[in-house]
């Protein structure tokens, strides 16, 4: 059975232990520190001693009868003191014989320092109270053990399946029931999980979350004072004495003793799947590549990308956004030279070998020209006339980016099968792709798939593609039938023949314009369709 924390008792705290059925039979009262009963009851203690205090760890909940103390205000406003110091939970104090009513001295005290204290108007056997709490505590601690080992246990079988960085996320959220974020040392988003609204919160201010959390010592965490206390729990990611992230939970609602255990488990699994990960694209990669699709598919609304686009350090505030598709571009090298060039931006990995670039630009730079440097730098660096960098207009929107990045996309496909045999400028743009970049839209609809099958029937039914390899040139290189019989390593006579086998085949001229442009636009939309 799968341990979550709903199957988990609440933490108990002061306030909780006063509701307890054998604590309301001594006729409970709190004097002092009653704004501090939320404090975590870790352990009961009794003690008379009246230096208890050398005694404590903290958050023990101290109960004495004052036996020690009575007649002594020194002591007893001492012995208060050295509970706070202690980081004691709360004092209890059993009326009687020592002390018939409250001491006046010890919850004046216990007041100044915000220390809550107890009294108890009926004798009350001590035993049956650190009976009932110990034995709540044991339970807890044995039941928050058990989803740590749970938790342990379902992520390992996660990455020995093979899992993503993602499913381990998921998971890791649902067992806390508060958004997951994954960050590098930079702080950095990396991964998020949980429900969207409750990340996208998280994220819509993070870099002053990370800056105010991050600020403090490096055992606690926080957000503008978000605290531990606050349920803003993280554990460090790393190995071999290198940490290189943290995974932070955001608002856990449970106490903080299993946060931690949850979040120590989580950052054992992550450091396993990074150690296991081998040569796949690192976390940054995945996290870019995650808020690229998102984008490009428009599945999800741009508005809701700008807090992951903004966490993954990606500038958004008053800027210009060139959308970018490279086509045999290694996502490596791309990255490599973006820093090279100071151009702040993301890469991601596409379908079909296609990569996307996305470069934010101050306003005040030239778009046109910053992209133009790095596709000429791109192309030198590959050494290949194929690499091509097919751009949409500049963006100063971030709701029109995707659209931009699919426009990009698109006019990357509709040159991606001929960059060879075009003369095409360092970027490429939908103006460059003309005729191509419209049968590419509409390689889909059947008027269209008709229309090619009818033009092209005669050469399609044949199991020799000579025949349309020749027609295809000739048709590129503007009816050339020098260029054509040089790409075609033919003479010029045997070139004459198979053209005219060609228009044979097909029942055309192709020395008539109109002609030649309806076989032409129906080879596009043939060849549009194979890919």
């Amino acid at each position: 059975m799968t341990i979550t924390l709903d199957s988990l008792e609440p933490a108990l705290s002061v306030r909780q232990v006063l509701t307890l059925e054998r604590v309301l039979a001594g006729e409970p009262e709190v004097v002092a520190g009653a704004s501090q009963l939320d404090r975590p009851v870790r352990w009961v203690h009794v003690a008379e001693a009246a230096d208890v205090g050398v005694m404590l760890s903290g958050g023990e909940m101290v109960l004495t009868t004052g036996v020690l103390l009575a007649g002594d205000e020194d002591k007893q406003a001492e012995y208060v003191r050295s509970l706070y110091r202690a980081e004691a939970a709360a004092v209890v104090l059993g009326l009687g014989r020592a002390f018939p009513a409250p001491p006046d001295v010890m919850r004046r005290a216990a007041e100044r320092c915000g220390l809550p204290m107890v009294v108890l108007h009926r004798p009350f056997p001590f035993a049956e109270l650190t009976e009932e709490v110990q034995s709540r505590l044991v339970r807890r601690k044995f039941a928050a053990v058990s989803l740590s080992e749970a938790v342990r246990t379902e992520l390992t079988a996660l990455i020995t399946a093979g899992a993503p960085l993602q499913r381990l996320l998921d998971e890791v959220a649902r067992h806390s029931a508060c958004p997951v974020v994954v960050t590098n040392l930079a702080h950095r988003v990396l991964g998020t999980a949980g429900e969207r609204p409750a990340v996208d919160d998280v994220l819509r201010d993070w870099e002053r979350i990370a800056r105010q959390a991050w600020g403090h010592h490096p055992g606690r965490s926080g957000t503008g004072g978000g605290t531990e206390g606050d349920g803003w729990i993280r554990a460090e990611l790393g190995g071999r004495g290198e940490r290189w992230g943290r995974i932070v939970l955001c608002g856990y609602r449970g106490d903080t003793a299993t946060g931690r255990l949850l979040a120590d488990r989580a950052a054992e699994a992550l450091v396993l799947h990074r150690m296991l990960g081998g040569a796949a694209c690192s976390w940054e990669e995945q996290s870019a590549q995650s808020l690229l699709t998102d984008l490009v598919s428009g599945v999800v609304p741009a508005r809701q990308l700008l807090p992951r686009a903004r966490a993954a350090g990606l500038p958004v505030n008053r800027r210009t956004f060139v959308p970018l598709v490279v086509r045999d571009g290694d996502t490596g090298r791309l990255e490599r030279l973006l820093r090279l060039l100071g151009l702040p931006g993301l890469v991601a990995e596409l379908a079909d070998g296609a990569t996307a670039v996305l470069l934010s630009l101050a306003r005040d730079q030239d778009a046109g020209a910053l992209a133009e440097h790095f596709a000429t730098r791109l192309r030198t660096e590959s050494g290949t006339a194929r690499t091509v960098v097919a751009a949409a207009d500049p963006r100063t929107g971030w709701d029109d980016v995707p659209a931009g990045l699919r426009e990009a996309q698109h006019v990357a496909d509709a040159v991606a099968d001929s960059a060879a045999a075009l003369e095409l400028p360092p970027v490429v743009r939908l103006k460059d792709v003309h005729l191509r970049g419209l049968i590419r839209l509409l390689r889909d609809d059947p008027h269209v798939q008709s229309f090619a099958e009818r033009e092209l029937g005669g050469l399609l039914r044949e199991t020799d593609e000579t025949l349309l390899s020749v027609l295809r040139t000739y048709l590129a290189t503007g009816r050339n039938k020098s260029r054509t019989a040089l790409l075609h390593h033919v003479s010029r006579p045997a070139l004459y023949r198979r053209l005219e086998s060609i228009q044979v085949r097909l029942g055309v001229d192709l020395d008539d314009f109109e002609q030649a442009a309806s076989v032409h636009i129906a080879l596009l939309a043939h060849d549009a369709q194979q890919q």
